[in-house]
């Protein structure tokens, strides 16, 4: 989580600049972010300031329109030979379903996602 564990990170630097009611986090992104706190040498303090975090936005859930944007990107994916992660998968299609801005430094698995709007804080902020 750069947003927590480096002062001077773009994601922090453009995450004071908004509201936290102009964003969102997925319960996808949610989920990998609590396996990375649990692996810490003090998973419990990690777990607490992550929820903190996490408790100032809106949640978003991997839901039946997701779902179907997921297996239409798969599809238009996998014949090509260039499927993405099924996570990353899951997380571009949530932003897609609700007509998000992604935000990720993963440019190589999210640019394969055509109809995916993306940024990258870290580059713009570097």
């Amino acid at each position: 989580m750069v947003y927590l564990n480096k002062k001077l990170s773009g994601v922090r630097q453009r995450l004071e600049t908004l509201s936290p009611s102009d964003i969102a986090v997925c319960s996808v992104v949610k989920a990998e972010i609590f396996y990375a706190g649990i692996r810490t040498n003090n998973p419990q303090n990690t777990l607490r300031m992550q929820q903190e975090f996490f408790d100032r936005f809106l949640s978003l859930p991997f839901d039946d329109r997701a779902a179907r944007i997921y297996s239409q990107i798969r599809a238009t994916l996998m014949p090509v030979g260039s499927p993405i992660g099924p996570y990353d998968l899951q997380i571009a299609s949530i932003a897609i379903a609700y007509n998000l801005v992604l935000v990720t430094s993963n440019m190589p698995e999210y640019s394969r996602v055509r109809e995916l709007l993306w940024e990258n804080w870290q580059e713009s902020f570097s």
